[in-house]
C-alpha cells in the first residue's frame, strides 16, 4: 500500500485500506533513506497516531533508515554510471542533500552523519578520488543556521575553483520533485553556468528504476 505524509492518498487512508483487510503484521518504510525527526519520526508520529484509534494493532516493524543498505548504494552507483555512460564521466560529483537546521544535529539528530555515510558508501564504491566528490545541503530557508557548506554557495564556487564540469546528485530523494528537478536541475545549473561553469548534468533520483 502506498500512502503519502504530505498529500493523497494519505498516511491515514492507507492504514484503512490495510485495516479492512485485517493485516496483523504491518512494515512500513518511509522513503528517507537518511533518519531525521524531522521526516522519518515524523512519520512514525502520524503512524503511531491513527493505530491508537485502532481496537486491534497489528504487529508493527518501522524500517528508521537505509543510509548506508548495500542495496541502496547499488542502487545510487548504477544510476550514477548509467549517467556517465550517456553523458561522460565529469571532473566531479556532488552530493547534495535537503539541509537541517543546525540545532536539530546539535540536539541530537544523526541525519548529518547518515548523509555523510551514505556519500562516503557511494564515492568508495565507485573509487573516486577524495578531490573529486563533495558533499553539500540545499533547500535551506530562515535565517538560522543550516547544515553546511550550502548547495548554491559551492555551485557558485565551483568555477573559481577550477571545477567546471560536474555532475549533481541528490541521494536524500527517493523520487525526482521541485527540489530536484526545479532547484537544482534549473537554478543550480544556472547558478553555476553563470559562475563559469561549462558543463552541469543533474543525475536523476532512483524514481521507478529497477534497482530501485
Amino acid at each position: 500500500t502506498l500512502a503519502m505524509r504530505y498529500g493523497t492518498p494519505s498516511i491515514k487512508e492507507g492504514l484503512a485500506l490495510l485495516r479492512q483487510d485485517n493485516v496483523e503484521k504491518l512494515l512500513v518504510v518511509p522513503l528517507y533513506p537518511q533518519y531525521s525527526a524531522t521526516t522519518t519520526a515524523s512519520t512514525f508520529d502520524v503512524i503511531t497516531n491513527e493505530l491508537q484509534t485502532w481496537r486491534r494493532i497489528p504487529e508493527l516493524r518501522i524500517i528508521n533508515q537505509y543510509a548506508d543498505h548495500p542495496a541502496y548504494i547499488h542502487a545510487l552507483c548504477e544510476s550514477i554510471k548509467q549517467s556517465w555512460d550517456t553523458h561522460g564521466k565529469p571532473a566531479h560529483l556532488l552530493f547534495s542533500f535537503h539541509g537541517i537546521p543546525k540545532r536539530y544535529v546539535i540536539a541530537g539528530d544523526p541525519y548529518a552523519d547518515q548523509c555523510h555515510l551514505t556519500a562516503h558508501a557511494v564515492a568508495n564504491t565507485l573509487q573516486l578520488p577524495q578531490d573529486a566528490w563533495s558533499i553539500a545541503f540545499q533547500s535551506r530557508f530562515g535565517r538560522a543556521a543550516w547544515l553546511s557548506p550550502y548547495t548554491n554557495t559551492l555551485l557558485k564556487d565551483f568555477p573559481l575553483r577550477g571545477i567546471t564540469d560536474l555532475h549533481v546528485i541528490c541521494p536524500g530523494f527517493a523520487v525526482d520533485c521541485l527540489e530536484t528537478l526545479e532547484e537544482i536541475a534549473i537554478q543550480g545549473k544556472t547558478l553555476f553556468t553563470n559562475a563559469g561553469g561549462k558543463s552541469f548534468h543533474m543525475i536523476p533520483a532512483l524514481n521507478a528504476s529497477n534497482h530501485h
